[in-house]
């Protein structure tokens, strides 16, 4: 009869649930969508500092002495909408991170996934807390950046956990040989710590008020180097420099991708994308400037960095991805509901 399991598949399920091929899938999934809502924070946050809205809720934790999911929608307005919204969106994916790490700790076999896991977990209530300070102590320059730098540090850590969970991470590419390219190893580690570098001198900039320090692109005060120097123009310049360095590295890495393992399309489509990524990045950078920091371009230039950001970061684990096979260690588990046996992960 159609529409119903034949009761021969009953021990074919059970297996599956027993082995967590059916939580791994859903896991991956969930853990995208974390990875969504972790850039739609970031953005928030670009679109909060743009638009100097970054005190417009003056109190943390609460919001007008509102609970925060109590605050009337009316007042959201102005600055207030940005602002509010901004700890919304956080408190959602601190929820979401919660549910990630018991997952995870349920599911996954893997000791370094599940302290991933745990690390995300104490990383967002770092970030939370960051947060709260740059509103209590009035947005000092030294928190509001750690305050940003550690979200694209968290982003980062949702993202491979994604690849990590993810079914071509254990099966896709079994077949492939190992690459054994030392050049290759050492720009994709060397790309994306650039690029943080890059995103932390951007904060500084952003949040020191050193934006438009050099109000001329792509020119330097009408030359190529700053006629005269203060700290604006430093972090500034150096920004910039940042820029073309980033630009280079990033075009040798794909240049060499593309030249020497133009079969692997786990390696060609984050080089491409990450190198379209930079380009427009480099050209938000200069209308941010040319726009004199109008809110819509100035936070777009913030979400492409931290997706330029990550697109490095997959590159760099896809690249070393038998480092982290050959370290994965059998671990005993119990046969509790959706735990994956040590033994199957082992041979990813």
């Amino acid at each position: 009869m159609t529409g119903t399991l034949p009761w021969c598949s009953v021990p074919v399920i059970r297996s599956e649930l027993l082995t967590g091929r059916f939580s791994m899938p859903w896991l991956h999934h969930y853990t995208r969508l974390l990875a969504a809502a972790s850039l739609l924070l970031i953005t928030a946050g670009g679109l909060v500092t743009s638009t100097g809205s970054g005190l417009s809720v003056p109190d943390w934790p609460n919001s007008y002495g509102y609970f925060m999911f109590s605050f009337p929608l009316s007042k959201m307005v102005g600055g207030i909408f940005y602002e509010h919204a901004h700890r919304l969106i956080a408190s959602i994916v601190g929820l979401l991170t919660i549910g990630l790490a018991v997952w995870i700790s349920r599911i996954d076999s893997r000791r370094w996934v599940r302290r991933l896991g745990w690390t995300a977990l104490a990383s967002v209530i770092m970030q939370g807390t960051l947060g709260g300070l740059t509103v209590i102590y009035f947005l000092p320059p030294s928190i509001s950046i750690s305050h940003a730098g550690l979200a694209q540090l968290f982003f980062a850590l949702i993202v491979s956990l994604a690849i990590f969970t993810s079914k071509g991470w254990h099966s896709r590419y079994n077949q492939r040989p190992p690459l054994n390219d030392w050049v290759l190893g050492r720009l994709a580690l060397i790309t994306p710590t650039l690029i943080y570098v890059q995103i932390l001198v951007g904060a500084t900039m952003r949040h020191t008020d050193a934006g438009l320090a050099i109000p001329d692109f792509p020119l330097v005060f009408g030359g190529l180097f700053p006629s005269v120097w203060t700290p604006g123009v430093s972090i500034h310049f150096a920004h910039r420099i940042g820029a073309l360095l980033v630009a280079i590295v990033v075009c040798a890495t794909a240049g060499h991708v593309l030249y020497h393992h133009a079969a692997r399309r786990e390696l060609c489509r984050p080089a491409l994308l990450l190198s379209g990524l930079i380009l427009l990045q480099i050209a938000l950078g200069g209308w941010t400037i040319l726009s004199e920091k109008h809110v819509t371009v100035n936070t777009a230039h913030v979400a492409v960095g931290a997706l330029a950001w990550v697109t490095a970061v997959s590159l760099a684990l896809r690249v070393h991805r038998e480092w982290f096979v050959n370290n994965e260690q059998p671990q005993r588990r119990d046969t509790r509901l959706g735990a994956v046996p040590a033994n199957s992960e082992a041979q990813a």
